[in-house]
Protein backbone atom coordinates (compact mmCIF):
# COMPACT_ATOMS: atom_id res chain seq x y z
CA UNK A 1 0.00 0.00 0.00
CA UNK A 2 1.30 3.70 -0.98
CA UNK A 3 1.34 5.13 2.85
CA UNK A 4 2.38 8.48 0.11
CA UNK A 5 -1.52 8.94 -0.35
CA UNK A 6 -1.93 9.21 3.12
CA UNK A 7 1.09 11.35 4.86
CA UNK A 8 4.35 12.38 4.21
CA UNK A 9 7.85 11.61 5.42
CA UNK A 10 10.58 14.33 7.55
CA UNK A 11 14.20 14.06 6.54
CA UNK A 12 14.73 11.64 9.53
CA UNK A 13 12.29 9.46 8.09
CA UNK A 14 9.35 10.07 10.41
CA UNK A 15 5.98 9.51 9.58
CA UNK A 16 3.07 12.21 9.46
CA UNK A 17 -0.22 11.67 8.48
CA UNK A 18 -1.95 13.80 6.12
CA UNK A 19 -5.03 14.40 8.04
CA UNK A 20 -5.57 16.20 11.09
CA UNK A 21 -6.08 15.07 14.78
CA UNK A 22 -9.59 16.34 15.75
CA UNK A 23 -11.30 16.76 18.86
CA UNK A 24 -14.32 14.51 19.43
CA UNK A 25 -17.66 16.68 18.24
CA UNK A 26 -19.36 17.08 20.95
CA UNK A 27 -18.31 19.70 23.74
CA UNK A 28 -20.04 22.18 22.94
CA UNK A 29 -22.67 19.55 21.11
CA UNK A 30 -21.73 19.95 16.79
CA UNK A 31 -24.70 18.04 16.35
CA UNK A 32 -24.07 18.04 12.16
CA UNK A 33 -21.01 16.13 12.77
CA UNK A 34 -21.99 13.40 15.19
CA UNK A 35 -23.69 11.18 13.36
CA UNK A 36 -20.83 10.64 10.82
CA UNK A 37 -18.30 10.63 14.28
CA UNK A 38 -20.27 8.30 16.02
CA UNK A 39 -19.51 4.85 14.59
CA UNK A 40 -15.58 5.85 14.71
CA UNK A 41 -16.78 6.13 18.55
CA UNK A 42 -17.91 2.59 18.62
CA UNK A 43 -15.71 0.68 16.29
CA UNK A 44 -13.52 -1.12 15.89
CA UNK A 45 -11.98 -1.03 19.47
CA UNK A 46 -15.31 0.16 22.04
CA UNK A 47 -17.35 -3.28 20.73
CA UNK A 48 -13.80 -5.31 20.83
CA UNK A 49 -13.74 -4.09 24.25
CA UNK A 50 -17.57 -4.63 25.37
CA UNK A 51 -17.72 -7.98 23.83
CA UNK A 52 -14.43 -9.52 25.20
CA UNK A 53 -15.69 -8.21 29.11
CA UNK A 54 -18.78 -10.42 27.87
CA UNK A 55 -17.34 -13.22 27.15
CA UNK A 56 -14.35 -13.17 30.25
CA UNK A 57 -18.07 -12.81 32.15
CA UNK A 58 -20.10 -15.49 30.88
CA UNK A 59 -16.73 -17.85 30.63
CA UNK A 60 -14.90 -17.35 33.30
CA UNK A 61 -16.24 -15.41 36.24
CA UNK A 62 -16.77 -17.82 39.52
CA UNK A 63 -20.64 -18.17 40.79
CA UNK A 64 -21.52 -15.48 43.35
CA UNK A 65 -20.64 -17.73 46.25
CA UNK A 66 -17.20 -18.20 45.55
CA UNK A 67 -16.85 -14.81 44.53
CA UNK A 68 -17.50 -13.84 48.30
CA UNK A 69 -14.77 -15.25 49.70
CA UNK A 70 -11.50 -13.85 48.49
CA UNK A 71 -9.20 -16.62 47.99
CA UNK A 72 -5.90 -17.13 45.98
CA UNK A 73 -7.22 -20.04 43.66
CA UNK A 74 -10.09 -17.99 41.95
CA UNK A 75 -7.85 -14.80 41.71
CA UNK A 76 -5.31 -16.91 40.47
CA UNK A 77 -7.44 -18.96 37.51
CA UNK A 78 -8.50 -15.21 36.61
CA UNK A 79 -4.53 -14.27 36.34
CA UNK A 80 -3.89 -16.87 34.19
CA UNK A 81 -6.93 -15.96 31.82
CA UNK A 82 -5.94 -12.60 31.80
CA UNK A 83 -2.04 -13.78 30.72
CA UNK A 84 -3.21 -15.87 27.96
CA UNK A 85 -5.78 -13.07 26.90
CA UNK A 86 -2.85 -10.30 26.92
CA UNK A 87 -0.31 -12.27 25.42
CA UNK A 88 -2.40 -13.51 22.49
CA UNK A 89 -3.88 -9.48 21.62
CA UNK A 90 -0.26 -7.96 22.61
CA UNK A 91 1.79 -10.55 20.99
CA UNK A 92 -0.48 -10.35 17.75
CA UNK A 93 0.20 -7.01 16.74
CA UNK A 94 4.08 -7.13 18.07
CA UNK A 95 4.32 -10.00 16.04
CA UNK A 96 2.53 -8.57 12.75
CA UNK A 97 4.02 -5.73 13.34
CA UNK A 98 7.31 -5.95 15.01
CA UNK A 99 8.55 -9.67 14.26
CA UNK A 100 7.26 -10.97 11.10
CA UNK A 101 7.56 -7.05 10.08
CA UNK A 102 4.27 -7.54 7.38
CA UNK A 103 4.58 -4.33 6.18
CA UNK A 104 8.12 -3.41 6.59
CA UNK A 105 8.09 0.59 8.20
CA UNK A 106 5.23 1.38 6.07
CA UNK A 107 2.71 3.68 8.17
CA UNK A 108 4.97 3.21 11.15
CA UNK A 109 5.83 6.64 13.01
CA UNK A 110 9.42 6.25 13.46
CA UNK A 111 11.25 4.37 11.13
CA UNK A 112 13.30 2.40 13.59
CA UNK A 113 12.29 -1.00 15.44
CA UNK A 114 12.62 -1.05 19.37
CA UNK A 115 14.51 -4.35 19.00
CA UNK A 116 17.05 -3.20 16.66
CA UNK A 117 18.77 -1.53 19.18
CA UNK A 118 19.96 -2.04 22.86
CA UNK A 119 19.99 0.68 25.38
CA UNK A 120 21.43 0.72 29.25
CA UNK A 121 18.42 2.30 30.43
CA UNK A 122 16.23 -1.13 29.75
CA UNK A 123 16.36 -4.35 31.85
CA UNK A 124 18.70 -6.47 30.45
CA UNK A 125 19.46 -3.51 27.44
CA UNK A 126 15.82 -4.61 25.60
CA UNK A 127 12.96 -2.03 25.82
CA UNK A 128 11.19 -5.06 24.46
CA UNK A 129 12.37 -7.40 27.68
CA UNK A 130 11.49 -4.75 30.24
CA UNK A 131 8.14 -4.07 28.79
CA UNK A 132 6.67 -7.61 28.46
CA UNK A 133 8.10 -7.99 32.46
CA UNK A 134 6.48 -4.57 33.33
CA UNK A 135 3.19 -5.99 31.59
CA UNK A 136 2.93 -9.56 33.37
CA UNK A 137 4.79 -9.08 36.62
CA UNK A 138 2.93 -5.58 37.81
CA UNK A 139 0.31 -4.54 34.63
CA UNK A 140 -1.53 -7.44 34.95
CA UNK A 141 -1.24 -8.73 38.16
CA UNK A 142 -2.82 -5.29 39.35
CA UNK A 143 -5.43 -5.71 36.65
CA UNK A 144 -6.74 -8.78 38.03
CA UNK A 145 -6.45 -7.77 41.52
CA UNK A 146 -8.62 -4.86 41.19
CA UNK A 147 -10.82 -6.81 39.15
CA UNK A 148 -11.08 -9.69 42.06
CA UNK A 149 -11.62 -6.81 44.63
CA UNK A 150 -14.54 -5.09 42.53
CA UNK A 151 -16.61 -9.15 41.97
CA UNK A 152 -15.91 -9.88 45.53
CA UNK A 153 -17.63 -6.19 46.62
CA UNK A 154 -20.40 -7.28 44.12
CA UNK A 155 -20.87 -10.65 45.33
CA UNK A 156 -20.91 -9.33 48.98
CA UNK A 157 -23.54 -6.05 48.06
CA UNK A 158 -20.44 -3.99 48.75
CA UNK A 159 -21.50 -0.78 46.53
CA UNK A 160 -24.22 0.61 44.37
CA UNK A 161 -25.20 -2.53 42.29
CA UNK A 162 -28.00 -2.90 39.69
CA UNK A 163 -29.68 -5.54 37.65
CA UNK A 164 -29.98 -4.67 34.15
CA UNK A 165 -33.84 -5.86 34.66
CA UNK A 166 -33.94 -2.70 37.44
CA UNK A 167 -32.42 -0.19 35.13
CA UNK A 168 -31.64 -1.07 31.49
CA UNK A 169 -31.57 1.95 30.16
CA UNK A 170 -29.83 3.92 32.47
CA UNK A 171 -26.83 0.83 32.68
CA UNK A 172 -27.35 0.71 28.87
CA UNK A 173 -26.01 4.43 28.97
CA UNK A 174 -23.27 3.82 31.39
CA UNK A 175 -22.01 1.26 29.16
CA UNK A 176 -22.24 3.82 26.58
CA UNK A 177 -19.82 6.45 28.51
CA UNK A 178 -17.00 3.31 29.98
CA UNK A 179 -14.96 4.91 27.11
CA UNK A 180 -15.75 8.83 28.35
CA UNK A 181 -14.85 7.99 31.85
CA UNK A 182 -12.06 6.53 30.87
CA UNK A 183 -10.59 9.30 29.59
CA UNK A 184 -11.42 11.47 31.99
CA UNK A 185 -9.75 9.45 34.86
CA UNK A 186 -7.10 8.64 32.56
CA UNK A 187 -6.31 12.49 32.12
CA UNK A 188 -6.67 13.23 35.78
CA UNK A 189 -3.75 10.55 36.98
CA UNK A 190 -1.81 11.11 33.51
CA UNK A 191 -1.57 14.99 34.59
CA UNK A 192 -1.10 14.05 38.39
CA UNK A 193 2.35 12.04 37.29
CA UNK A 194 3.72 14.37 35.04
CA UNK A 195 4.27 16.67 38.12
CA UNK A 196 7.92 16.88 38.83
CA UNK A 197 8.49 13.92 41.72
CA UNK A 198 5.86 11.64 40.24
CA UNK A 199 7.41 12.07 37.18
CA UNK A 200 10.82 11.17 38.15
CA UNK A 201 10.20 8.60 40.42
CA UNK A 202 7.35 6.88 38.69
CA UNK A 203 5.51 7.81 35.06
CA UNK A 204 9.79 8.42 33.73
CA UNK A 205 9.79 4.32 33.60
CA UNK A 206 6.88 4.44 30.97
CA UNK A 207 8.34 7.11 29.17
CA UNK A 208 11.20 5.11 28.32
CA UNK A 209 9.85 4.51 25.21
CA UNK A 210 10.12 6.93 23.50
CA UNK A 211 9.66 4.78 20.62
CA UNK A 212 7.14 3.30 21.64
CA UNK A 213 5.53 -0.81 20.46
CA UNK A 214 2.84 -2.49 21.17
CA UNK A 215 4.61 -3.79 24.84
CA UNK A 216 4.72 -0.35 26.27
CA UNK A 217 1.38 -0.05 26.75
CA UNK A 218 1.12 -1.43 29.94
CA UNK A 219 5.12 -0.96 30.73
CA UNK A 220 4.63 1.06 33.88
CA UNK A 221 5.64 1.41 37.36
CA UNK A 222 3.17 -0.07 39.65
CA UNK A 223 2.32 2.97 41.04
CA UNK A 224 0.85 3.86 37.58
CA UNK A 225 -0.83 1.08 37.32
CA UNK A 226 -2.52 1.23 40.67
CA UNK A 227 -3.54 4.95 39.40
CA UNK A 228 -4.48 3.81 35.76
CA UNK A 229 -6.38 0.94 36.68
CA UNK A 230 -8.20 2.43 39.59
CA UNK A 231 -10.81 3.57 37.45
CA UNK A 232 -12.89 0.27 37.81
CA UNK A 233 -13.50 1.45 41.18
CA UNK A 234 -16.13 4.28 39.35
CA UNK A 235 -18.14 1.07 39.39
CA UNK A 236 -18.42 0.59 43.08
CA UNK A 237 -19.21 4.72 43.92
CA UNK A 238 -21.80 4.78 40.61
CA UNK A 239 -24.82 2.56 40.61
CA UNK A 240 -23.67 -0.06 37.73
CA UNK A 241 -23.11 -3.65 37.25
CA UNK A 242 -20.00 -5.41 37.54
CA UNK A 243 -20.04 -6.77 33.91
CA UNK A 244 -19.47 -2.95 33.36
CA UNK A 245 -16.84 -2.99 35.59
CA UNK A 246 -15.13 -5.99 33.76
CA UNK A 247 -15.88 -3.57 30.29
CA UNK A 248 -13.87 -0.65 32.09
CA UNK A 249 -10.68 -2.83 33.13
CA UNK A 250 -11.27 -4.16 29.25
CA UNK A 251 -11.33 -0.62 27.75
CA UNK A 252 -8.08 0.47 30.35
CA UNK A 253 -6.18 -3.18 29.38
CA UNK A 254 -6.65 -3.91 25.90
CA UNK A 255 -7.62 -0.11 25.37
CA UNK A 256 -3.39 1.08 25.64
CA UNK A 257 -2.51 -0.77 22.77
CA UNK A 258 -3.63 1.65 20.24
CA UNK A 259 -2.00 4.67 21.47
CA UNK A 260 0.85 2.66 21.71
CA UNK A 261 1.06 0.60 18.21
CA UNK A 262 3.65 2.84 16.54
CA UNK A 263 1.80 2.92 13.17
CA UNK A 264 -0.87 4.75 11.84
CA UNK A 265 -2.56 2.21 9.94
CA UNK A 266 -2.09 -1.68 9.56
CA UNK A 267 -2.69 -3.16 6.19
CA UNK A 268 -5.12 -5.31 5.54
CA UNK A 269 -4.88 -7.09 2.05
CA UNK A 270 -3.08 -5.26 -1.16
CA UNK A 271 -5.11 -2.15 -1.07
CA UNK A 272 -7.04 -2.27 2.55
CA UNK A 273 -5.90 -0.84 5.96
CA UNK A 274 -7.81 -0.09 9.29
CA UNK A 275 -6.44 3.31 10.85
CA UNK A 276 -5.13 2.47 14.40
CA UNK A 277 -5.64 5.56 16.28
CA UNK A 278 -2.03 5.96 17.69
CA UNK A 279 -1.24 9.48 16.55
CA UNK A 280 -2.17 11.05 19.50
CA UNK A 281 -0.24 9.22 21.69
CA UNK A 282 2.46 8.95 19.83
CA UNK A 283 2.58 12.53 19.97
CA UNK A 284 2.84 12.45 23.56
CA UNK A 285 5.36 9.90 23.92
CA UNK A 286 7.53 12.10 21.58
CA UNK A 287 7.08 15.66 23.44
CA UNK A 288 6.29 14.10 26.77
CA UNK A 289 3.96 17.64 27.20
CA UNK A 290 1.07 17.40 24.85
CA UNK A 291 -1.64 14.98 24.73
CA UNK A 292 -2.19 13.97 27.94
CA UNK A 293 -5.77 12.71 26.92
CA UNK A 294 -6.81 11.27 23.12
CA UNK A 295 -9.49 14.07 22.53
CA UNK A 296 -12.75 12.38 23.08
CA UNK A 297 -12.73 14.94 26.23
CA UNK A 298 -11.81 18.37 25.77
CA UNK A 299 -9.05 18.81 28.58
CA UNK A 300 -6.45 18.96 26.05
CA UNK A 301 -8.35 21.63 24.38
CA UNK A 302 -9.20 23.64 27.20
CA UNK A 303 -6.21 23.55 28.92
CA UNK A 304 -3.76 24.66 25.97
CA UNK A 305 -2.10 20.85 25.80
CA UNK A 306 -3.74 19.63 22.25
CA UNK A 307 -1.35 18.72 19.53
CA UNK A 308 -3.42 18.08 16.52
CA UNK A 309 -0.17 16.98 14.39
CA UNK A 310 0.07 20.46 12.46
CA UNK A 311 2.72 22.77 12.11
CA UNK A 312 1.31 25.18 14.36
CA UNK A 313 0.67 23.29 16.63
CA UNK A 314 4.32 22.23 16.93
CA UNK A 315 4.99 26.09 17.40
CA UNK A 316 2.68 26.70 19.78
CA UNK A 317 3.87 23.72 22.06
CA UNK A 318 7.03 25.41 21.64
CA UNK A 319 6.52 28.46 22.71
CA UNK A 320 4.55 27.26 26.04
CA UNK A 321 7.57 24.90 26.64
CA UNK A 322 9.56 27.94 26.21
CA UNK A 323 7.60 30.14 28.62
CA UNK A 324 7.55 27.44 31.01
CA UNK A 325 11.05 26.98 31.01
CA UNK A 326 11.75 31.05 31.79
CA UNK A 327 9.13 30.82 34.39
CA UNK A 328 10.75 28.46 36.51
CA UNK A 329 14.53 29.13 35.68
CA UNK A 330 15.97 32.29 38.05
CA UNK A 331 16.84 35.23 36.16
Amino acid sequence: MDESLHGTRDKRGHYKPGKLLKIAPLYPPQWRKIPAWLPSYFLPWNVFYAVSAFVYWVLFIPPVDVLQTLSLGWVLRLYIINVIAVGLFYGAFEYRLFLARAQGDRFKYNPRFPGDTQSRQFWFKSQNIENVLRTFLYGVSIWTLFGALVLWAWANTWGNWLTFSEAPIYLAVIAVLVSMLHQTHFYAIHRLIHTPWLYKHVHAIHHKSVNPSPWSSLAMHPVEHALYFASVFWHVILPSHPLIALYQLHKAGFGAIPGHIGFDKMEVGEDGAVDLHAYGHYLHHKYFEVNYGDGLVPFDKLFGTWHDGSAEADAAMRARLAKMRREVTPS
